[in-house]
């Protein structure tokens, strides 16, 4: 994000991003994403917050940087591997035109933070929740067990649930990157033609 700012990309694409760790209200541990996406104004494609993180804190906790989450052709915010987390986005946009539109403002307006664009995977790739829910609870188990903490958690528990599940997490990120990186093309297109129309109308 933060080089992506410096040499003028507006829109970046990722699987998903970090967020607060569950257990985070003890731990206090936050990825740096959240805050980045604080100070940078650069739009953010993923497929939601990963699904083993806490997903209600991390969103109030980019409430608290200021950062607009929009939800593309959802009402829910997406949840990584599966479509849905049970948590409601402040802003809903159906199409590239509309996403660039409120991107577009949000950085025409000259706001120091990012904008978070969350895009739920593809229904046909999409893993079931509750053998992913499973999955990552016992990988949340085996990391405290072995005492797994600070940056070598998140590798560990997407390793675990990966092999947890037979693959199915694996392969449900890959497409889900596909499909970021088509909806963050077609955004930048959109934003690209709405930031001229805003500079031949200034």
């Amino acid at each position: 994000m933060f080089f992506a700012a410096k040499v003028g990309i507006r829109v970046f694409v990722t699987g998903g991003i970090g967020g607060v760790h569950r257990g985070g209200e003890s731990t206090m541990d936050i990825s740096s994403d959240l805050t980045e996406l604080g100070k940078t104004p650069v739009a953010v494609v993923c497929a939601g917050v990963k699904s083993i993180l806490d997903i209600p804190r991390t969103l109030e906790y980019l409430e608290t940087q200021g950062v607009p989450v929009i939800g593309y052709g959802t009402e829910e915010f997406p949840a990584f591997f599966t479509r849905n987390s049970g948590c409601k986005v402040p802003c809903c946009v159906y199409t590239p035109n509309e996403c660039a539109e409120v991107v577009g403002t949000s950085l025409a307006l000259g706001l120091q933070g990012g904008v978070l664009v969350g895009v739920p995977i593809p229904d046909e790739h999409s893993a079931a929740a509750q053998t992913v829910e499973l999955a990552i609870k016992k990988a949340l188990q085996e990391a405290k067990q072995l005492n797994i903490v600070g940056s070598a958690i998140t590798p560990f528990l997407l390793k675990r649930v990966n092999e947890l599940t037979g693959g199915a997490s694996l392969a449900a990120n890959i497409e889900l990157v596909k499909n970021n990186a088509k909806v963050g093309a077609e955004l930048s297109v959109a934003l690209s033609i709405f930031m001229k129309k805003e500079t031949m109308i200034k």
